[in-house]
């Protein structure tokens, strides 16, 4: 008899554990209301559309982007102002040492010319061959004019020519004849020579007028 009461009773209260009250009840139905209505109000503002900037913010945003333009120049014209400076002292050097070089080629090229004129200077003061002599330093003369002529020197073509102020200067006028017709050049006083048609020296020249 004991047992059974104790059984009831058991139930009894396993029965009251299980079921909630009504405060429980109302704590539930409240939490899910408040639920529901964060998920509305958050799906509300993921409808509504983003707040147009304000001018102000808008400024803001052009002078930063200027900003980062302007560093970017400004860092690219350093660069081109290093390079361009590199360059130029780079040009510079190969000028010098193209100068260098070009008078220590000429000067390497005439020295068998002053070799030759050592030992015709010494045959001259061994023999009494006037004749030999000359025909030496013309030899020396012509081995020194092509020297020059493979350096780039050549001399201005002057008599026969028609005048003409970018090679020639006019020193003295002379009546013009059949031969030499105005404007023709009928004698060169001192002869002109170009490096490279470049005129280092203009021709002095007499012109038929």
């Amino acid at each position: 008899m004991a047992k059974n009461k104790n059984k009831k009773k058991n139930m009894s209260e396993k029965k009251n554990y299980e079921q909630p009250s009504e405060e429980q009840l109302a704590e539930n139905e409240q939490a899910a209301v408040n639920e529901e209505d964060v998920q509305e109000d958050a799906a509300e503002q993921a409808a509504q559309p983003e707040a147009e900037p304000t001018e102000e913010e808008k400024l803001k945003a052009s002078l930063a982007d200027a900003e980062v333009k302007l560093a970017e120049l400004n860092d690219r014209y350093l660069r081109q102002m290093a390079e361009f400076e590199n360059y130029r002292k780079r040009t510079l050097k190969e000028k010098s040492e193209l100068i260098l070089n070009g008078s220590a080629n000429l000067m390497k090229a005439v020295l068998p010319v002053l070799d030759d004129m050592a030992r015709a200077l010494d045959s001259m003061e061994k023999t009494n061959d006037a004749e030999a002599c000359c025909e030496g330093f013309k030899l020396i003369t012509r081995n020194f004019h092509t020297i020059l002529e493979q350096n780039g020197l050549k001399a201005i073509e002057t008599k026969g020519q028609a005048f003409d102020t970018d090679f020639h200067e006019a020193v003295a006028l002379l009546p013009a004849t059949d031969e030499a017709p105005k404007g023709t050049i009928i004698d060169c006083i001192q002869t002109g020579y170009k490096l490279n048609d470049k005129v280092l020296r203009h021709a002095k020249v007499v012109v038929a007028d």
